[in-house]
């Protein structure tokens, strides 16, 4: 996810040098087995110029849509992303 993160934010020219992202899942058990149900998402490291902290934020909110790996855990595991 971070590196569509970082590509849709590059695309936009706003330059994703520094960025990291923090995955922290959650598991519940089911039966016997325990089953990852939600994954956090954070993304730190990214200096953003005033300017462009309105466009980021809306970067933020789909680019987990253009994910191959978040699409593929879609309607399985909830995934949410955030700015750290």
């Amino acid at each position: 996810m971070t590196g569509t993160f970082a590509g849709a934010l590059a695309a936009r020219r706003i330059d994703p040098t520094g960025l990291v992202g923090h995955a922290r899942g959650e598991v519940e058990l089911e039966g016997k087995v325990l089953v990852l149900k939600r994954i956090q998402v954070t993304y730190t490291g990214l200096d953003v110029p005033e300017q462009d902290a309105a466009k980021v934020q809306r970067v933020l909110a789909v680019h987990a849509d253009g994910c191959p790996v978040a699409r593929s855990l879609q309607g399985a595991i909830d995934i949410t992303t955030r700015l750290g």
